[in-house]
């Protein structure tokens, strides 16, 4: 890759941002906030990002598949379920249980939601570039140049930067934060699953403990990653606010807060009298007919 280039080529898991260009961001060399240590690679960090990915898969994947069964296999609950969704036929020998229906969408959901997320992060990340804590340590700007002797000029050049050109890519990619944003969602999504969806009767802290454990989680993460010094605040707070908006409306807006996709029952159709036979409506003696009825038995009174 060229120095000269005032853009670096950013390379991430999502495909339709594998030959996307990062933004150039431009600094002042002697601004405070971008003098954070380096903290090293994403695999030297206490949270790596293998570790996150496995944790945010698992976790509501977990608490789906076993509350479901749970739920199904509880006699209260399940004719709840059945009533809730209809049993589908894929064939003549197959078909698809609720039970299956529900795992199958719900966790769907999830992993769209997880892959929407990360998409999102990345795109902000590529149009803003904005700069990491730690940028000018890697950056290691000639402090010897004509940009860098005035203390209130700000840089636009990216060539004046002498470190890895690797690692300086990396530390333009900060906002919003991806593992506030991944983490929150799947904290957010899994909570939002386990109050509308289990219900217990034996132990009223489960759900209470159980929601404030998994959002506690995903708090941490967001504070590990300011603490060692690969975002900043303001990185980690939008990352939080695109995780919860996404849980939200697919929560809401795709599942329906969980429940059943059946709809209330809909009102028969009055039958239409043109197709009844003429058997089967009452007969209904008009006037006329029961004055003759009347004349007749007089008249057979009067001959006896």
């Amino acid at each position: 890759m060229a120095v000269g280039n005032n853009t670096q080529r950013s390379y991430s898991i999502i495909p339709c941002f594998i030959f996307v260009e990062v933004h150039i961001q431009g600094f002042f060399c002697q601004d405070g906030d971008l003098m954070k240590p380096y903290p090293g690679t994403e695999e030297e960090s206490f949270i790596t990002p293998l570790v996150l990915y496995c944790v945010l898969a698992a976790t509501p994947t977990a608490i789906i598949f076993i509350g479901e069964i749970s739920m199904y296999f509880i006699k209260s609950t399940r004719e709840s379920l059945i009533a809730q969704e209809k049993t589908i036929l894929t064939g003549e020998c197959c078909y698809l249980n609720p039970l299956l229906r529900r795992i199958i969408r719900f966790i769907g959901v999830f992993a769209f939601g997880l892959f929407a997320t990360d998409i999102f992060v990345n795109a902000g990340q590529v149009v803003t570039g904005h700069l990491t804590p730690y940028f000018l340590t890697v950056c290691k700007p000639n402090y010897t140049s004509t940009d860098c002797r005035a203390h209130h000029q700000f840089i636009n050049n990216g060539n004046i930067c002498t470190g890895d050109l690797d690692v300086i890519e990396k530390a333009r990619r900060s906002f919003p934060s991806k593992h506030a944003a991944l983490s929150i969602y799947s904290a957010l999504y899994a909570t939002m699953y386990i109050t509308s969806t289990i219900k217990t009767k034996s132990s009223r802290l489960a759900k209470p403990v159980l929601c404030l454990g998994t959002l506690c989680t995903a708090f941490l993460t967001g504070l590990n990653r300011v603490s060692e010094y690969r975002n900043h605040c303001s990185d980690v707070i939008a990352g939080f606010i695109l995780g919860t908006a996404v849980a939200l409306f697919l929560g809401m807006c795709v599942v329906h807060n969980f429940k059943g996709t059946q709809g209330s029952p809909s009102k028969p159709k009055p039958e239409d009298p043109r197709g009844v036979p003429l058997m089967a409506f009452p007969r209904i003696e008009s006037p006329l007919e029961t004055l003759s009825a009347q004349n007749h038995s007089a008249s057979m009174t009067e001959v006896t």
